[in-house]
């Protein structure tokens, strides 16, 4: 079955998308009988093309790999009649938009209005954009529900890793009471090596933002801000909640010191920066802050720029699940496994 995608947002994700579909072509339609088109991108730095007939996969990449504006493809649109993100929804023959531009968390725009113009127009959407999910998920998710398709998040908390498939699938019977979990990368990796290599806070911070793991601005990831987001989608989508990021109580690493790490160390203790969320009868209530795990705690155990989390359930008790939370080909994927979503439920 054929998928015709438009893509509004074309860097890291957006590529790692494209390499993964040009990569796993031939076992995605021999396995799991799925091609994809990709019939449009619109990228406000990288420019826009429509080509309802599908594009050359490889050639974008090659445009884009170039540092060249897509402009440049051949039998594009061109720069005259390049289309803005709502332009390229209305006017493409897409069945699905891979929405995945850049997160506001305050607002979650413009990629609110992207999604919504979206679901309006008939088109399914995946994203792996925090900003709509946390602040508009039960909007969103009734829009879809509304007009017969599907609105998926699967790359909004830890790339890759199967969060919510694992939820929806694997999981499924069960009620899920509790999360918590290790959401930001960053914070992981400063900790990691203020513990194992001795690092104070101020040189673990600049290592990570030499390595790219940090912005030159840190503030989302130490102080807690992208963890906040990221576990108000858990509470809202796993536990049913209905809180918003300013309901979340948070406290970042910034007053975590080298002495603190190492003492921890010395008492078979491990500090993470842990986001939690609790659901206690109709009551869902979410916190990020610096906890002081036991070395037996499956959290403990995460170093470096991992993600984990452990579902705390009726029938299972608690499972853990731990992956990247990062990266070019790993949130690329996460695309691709809600575009596999969709195909499996409208396959049926």
């Amino acid at each position: 079955m054929e998928y015709k995608i438009g893509l509004i947002g074309c860097g890291t994700v957006g590529q790692g998308l494209l390499e993964i579909l040009v990569k796993k072509a031939g076992e995605l339609r021999e396995r799991n009988g799925f091609e994809a088109r990709i019939v449009a991108v619109s990228d406000k730095l990288k420019g826009s093309v429509l080509a309802p007939d599908g594009l050359d996969i490889p050639k974008v990449l090659e445009i884009l790999g170039a540092g060249k504006n897509l402009d440049a493809y051949p039998g594009g649109s061109g720069p005259s009649a390049a289309v803005d993100p709502l332009d390229m929804i209305e006017k493409s023959n897409a069945d699905i938009i891979a929405e995945l531009t850049y997160t506001d968390i305050k607002t979650g725009e413009p990629a609110t209005g992207y999604i919504k113009k979206a679901l309006r127009t008939g088109k399914h959407v995946v994203t792996s954009n925090k900003g709509p999910a946390a602040i508009h998920y039960h909007e969103l998710k009734k829009m879809a529900q509304a007009n017969r398709l599907q609105f998926r998040i699967e790359g909004t908390v830890m790339s890759g890793t199967p969060v919510f498939h694992l939820a929806e699938s694997g999981l499924v019977g069960n009620e899920i009471r509790e999360v918590q979990g290790i959401l930001n990368g960053t914070t992981n990796f400063i900790l990691t090596k203020m513990e194992v290599d001795g690092m104070d806070y101020a040189d673990a911070l600049k290592l990570a933002q030499k390595l790219g793991y940090a912005e030159a601005d840190p503030t989302a990831d130490v102080e807690g801000f992208d963890a906040a987001g990221k576990i108000v989608i858990l509470s809202n989508v796993l536990l049913g909640g209905s809180i918003a990021p300013a309901d979340v109580r948070r406290e970042g690493i910034g007053s975590i010191t080298r002495a603190m790490v190492l003492e921890a160390k010395r008492q078979g203790h491990r500090y993470k920066l842990v986001a939690r969320a609790k659901k206690d009868g109709g009551k869902v209530t979410a916190d990020v802050a610096p906890q002081r795990l036991p070395l037996s705690d499956p959290l403990a155990g995460v170093m470096g720029a991992q993600n984990a989390l452990t579902f705390d359930t009726d029938l299972l008790g608690k499972v853990t699940i731990q992956g990247p939370g990062a990266g070019k080909i790993e949130t690329g994927f996460s695309i691709l496994s809600d575009l596999l979503a969709i195909h499996r439920t409208l396959a049926k």
